[in-house]
């Protein structure tokens, strides 16, 4: 798929140079964002717009999947960057309301526990531009040593994203994060296990009589890893492979490349509404 845009070899003074751009998405995509974009102008009942619904959809996909500034896009419509912008934010607000939440996630994976018996957690990290004043220590990531706001997922063991929890600053710990989501309780409802890296050894909160945390085992000065042990972190670490496939296709969506100030405080809608696109991209 492709931006309907015309070259110009020679443009004449004063002409703005107009360039193709190709969007490697499905059409299932075009027409999942020609659908949002279809519901929200009933729900508000525009009666007109410049733009039909596929002109509109292929310009928020062209912002969402290669970041490309409102302002160049709009120029060879005739419209406006502020009209762009409003677009995108639309659409995102539509498809985020379409993300499935934990607890319906939970419940499909408790019916499914023969062929998913375990989920995998993790959680990635998403630039942002330096915040100003207080704020700037908030988003200060100790790990990465940048500004970043942090995003827990839910995947299966094939990489298949499943949820993406609320955008928090990255000074957040990860068990901190998980523990303010009532994860391992949650777990513990629907008779359900997480595989987790050793930087959530203390999420769970029954490690003993009930756990729901598989975690694998840290070794220090006085205690140096056994031969089985060892074994144990690198099963583990072979399960959650799918954790990076998950991240992964999460990131071919560019506009997660570095965060604006618009979007640094809409950034829980932009990665459900992401979630959404991914699931039809990927799931197809």
């Amino acid at each position: 798929m492709s931006l309907a845009v015309t070259h110009i070899d020679e443009p004449a003074e004063g002409q703005p140079l107009v360039y193709q751009v190709r969007l490697p998405l499905s059409t299932q995509t075009l027409r999942l964002v020609t659908q949002a974009i279809r519901t929200h102008r009933k729900q508000v009942k525009s009666r007109w717009r410049k733009l039909t619904n596929l002109q509109t959809a292929i310009i928020v996909l062209a912002v969402l999947r290669h970041d490309h500034r409102p302002a160049e896009l709009g120029g060879d419509y005739g419209v406006s960057h502020h009209s762009v912008r409003r677009w995108v934010k639309q659409t995102v607000t539509t498809l985020a309301a379409t993300a499935p939440r934990l607890d319906r996630v939970l419940a499909r994976a408790a019916r499914d526990r023969d062929t998913q018996p375990v989920l995998l957690l993790d959680g990635t990290c998403i630039p942002v531009h330096t915040p100003a004043g207080r704020a700037e220590k908030r988003y200060w990531c100790p790990k990465h040593k940048a500004h970043h706001l942090r995003v827990m997922t839910l995947t299966d063991q094939h990489g298949r994203l499943l949820w993406t929890s609320p955008a928090e600053p990255a000074r957040l710990h990860e068990t901190t994060q998980a523990k303010r989501l009532h994860l391992p309780e949650r777990l513990r409802e629907h008779d359900l296990a997480i595989i987790v890296d050793r930087y959530h050894t203390r999420l769970d909160d029954q490690p003993t009589h009930d756990p729901t945390v598989m975690v694998g085992r840290r070794g220090s000065r006085n205690h140096q890893l056994t031969t089985a042990e060892k074994q144990v972190n690198n099963l583990l670490a072979a399960e959650r492979a799918g954790n990076e496939h998950a991240h992964a296709h999460l990131k071919n969506w560019r506009i997660l490349t570095r965060l604006r100030h618009d979007w640094r405080d809409n950034a829980t809608a932009l990665t459900r509404a992401l979630l959404t696109l991914n699931a039809t991209e990927i799931n197809r």
